[in-house]
C-alpha cells in the first residue's frame, strides 16, 4: 500500500525521462497528451483543464488548481507523480518553458514581456511597468477589515514572530527590523529548524507571521501548523487565497505580483510584500503613536553612535 493509503499505484512513466537529465522537459504540454491514457479518472480532470488553460494554471496555486478542477489537492499531487515529477513546482517550471516559444533563456522574464532583442532603455521601461503594476494590484487586494484586524492581533500579541523561508526569509528579516524600531516583542530565526523550535514553543498570547509567495513552501507551511497547534495566532502575507499555507491562517494578507517558476524571489514579488510590510508599519505606527514614539526614540538613540 502506498503512503496515500490507496493500494499499489501504476507502474510509473517509461521512457518519459532519467533523473538528472534536463531534456526530459520537451514539450510537456505534448507530455501530458500522450501520457493521458494513463491517468486515473481524477489525474485526467487536472489534465484537461492544464491542456485547456495552460498558461492560467501556471500561475496559480495547488489548491486553486485542484478547486476549479474539482479535485483534491493530493490528486494533483498524483498527477504530478504520473507525469514523474518531483512535486507541483517542478511541474509548474516545466509547464513555464513549454509555454515559453524563447526557451528558458526568456522564461526568466515571464511577466515582464522582456526580449533578448530589447534595447536597455525598453528593458528599463518593462521591469518598471511590471513593479508599478505589481504595486497598483496589491493596493486593489487590500482588505481594510482584515488589515484592521491584523493591527490588532499585532497590538496584544505577548511576541510576535516573522517567518519565512529563502527570498521570504529575507522579507520576513526586513519587516523585524523595521517593527524593532517601534516594538519590542518581535523576533526573527532564519534557520528553519530553529523556526519550527519556536513555532512548537508559542501560546494563545503570540502571534505568527509568516510569508511565502506560494504559500506551499514545505518549512513554511509546517511553522504555520506547529504555531497552530501551539495556539497562537496566524497571520499569512501570500499570493493566493487559498494555499496549504492558508488552511492554517486566521487572517491573510495578499500581495500582487505574477511570479513565474523562473521567477522565484523576484523583486517585483518582493516589492508587493516591502509595500504590505510598509503599509503594516506606518498603520500601526499611527494606532499606537506614543507607545511606538517611546520605544523609537530609544532604538535610534542606541545606534546614533554608529551612523556618525
Amino acid at each position: 500500500m502506498d503512503k496515500t493509503g490507496c493500494g499499489s499505484r501504476k507502474p510509473a512513466l517509461t521512457g518519459v525521462r532519467q533523473r538528472g537529465d534536463f531534456q526530459m522537459q520537451g514539450d510537456f504540454i505534448t507530455r501530458i497528451k500522450s501520457a493521458y491514457n494513463q491517468f486515473t479518472k481524477t489525474e485526467r480532470k487536472v489534465a484537461d483543464f492544464v491542456l485547456d488553460n495552460p498558461r492560467r494554471a501556471l500561475f496559480m496555486s495547488i489548491t486553486d488548481l485542484a478547486e476549479s478542477c474539482g479535485v483534491g489537492d493530493t490528486s494533483v499531487f498524483r498527477f504530478c507523480k504520473t507525469l514523474e515529477l518531483n512535486g507541483y513546482q517542478e511541474f509548474k517550471m516545466l509547464l513555464s518553458l513549454s509555454l515559453n516559444e524563447g526557451g528558458d533563456e526568456l522564461d526568466q522574464f515571464a511577466g515582464k514581456n522582456v526580449t533578448l532583442n530589447d534595447t536597455f532603455e525598453q528593458v528599463a521601461q518593462k521591469v518598471l511597468n511590471a513593479n508599478v503594476q505589481t504595486l497598483n494590484e496589491t493596493y486593489t487586494l487590500l482588505d481594510e477589515e482584515k488589515f484592521s484586524k491584523a493591527m490588532d492581533l499585532l497590538n496584544a500579541a505577548q511576541s510576535i514572530y516573522f517567518f519565512g523561508v529563502g527570498g521570504s526569509m529575507l522579507t520576513a528579516m526586513k519587516a523585524m527590523n523595521k517593527f524593532l524600531r517601534i516594538e519590542p516583542k518581535v523576533r526573527c530565526l532564519p534557520d528553519t529548524h530553529m523556526q519550527a523550535m519556536a513555532a512548537s514553543v508559542m501560546g494563545p498570547e503570540d502571534v505568527a507571521v509568516l510569508f511565502s509567495y506560494s504559500g506551499a513552501t514545505k518549512d513554511t507551511i509546517h511553522v504555520a501548523e506547529l504555531a497552530k497547534q501551539a495556539g497562537a495566532t496566524v497571520i499569512c502575507v501570500t499570493r493566493f487565497v487559498k494555499s496549504p499555507l492558508t488552511s492554517f491562517s486566521d487572517v491573510t494578507l495578499l500581495s500582487g505580483a505574477n511570479e513565474g517558476p523562473f521567477q522565484s524571489g523576484s523583486t517585483s514579488a518582493e516589492i508587493s510584500q516591502m509595500f504590505l510590510i510598509d503599509l503594516m508599519y506606518t498603520e500601526y505606527y499611527r494606532r499606537y503613536f506614543k507607545r511606538c514614539s517611546r520605544y523609537n526614540e530609544k532604538s535610534t538613540a542606541s545606534v546614533v553612535e554608529k551612523l556618525v
